[in-house]
């Protein structure tokens, strides 16, 4: 089990982006959380098996239809055990 915070910055906020995030996460059995930040990014902390983890990094890439994603920022984190994936506030 691995823990990777993402900063995923581009056209991400105001397109459904955090929403996609929680269902695709849900989707591959993924644990963490996700949230949209004041500077335009948004950011997640994703738990789960590396390769899992890797695919959903993958997919972050593009996101859903209307986003524009322009680079992710990877950072693996140490954290407490989590349960399912939901979304929290802006911060």
């Amino acid at each position: 089990m691995i823990y990777r915070k993402l900063r995923i910055r581009g056209r991400v906020q105001g397109v459904y982006y955090r929403g996609w995030s929680v269902e695709t996460a849900r989707s591959l059995g993924l644990s963490g959380w996700v949230r949209n930040r004041r500077d335009g990014s948004v950011e997640a902390l994703v738990a789960g098996e590396v390769e899992v983890v890797a695919r959903f990094v993958e997919l972050c890439r593009r996101g859903p239809a209307a986003a524009r994603v322009e680079n992710i920022e990877e950072v693996d984190v140490a954290a407490e055990p989590l349960d399912g994936f939901r979304q929290l506030p802006t911060e």
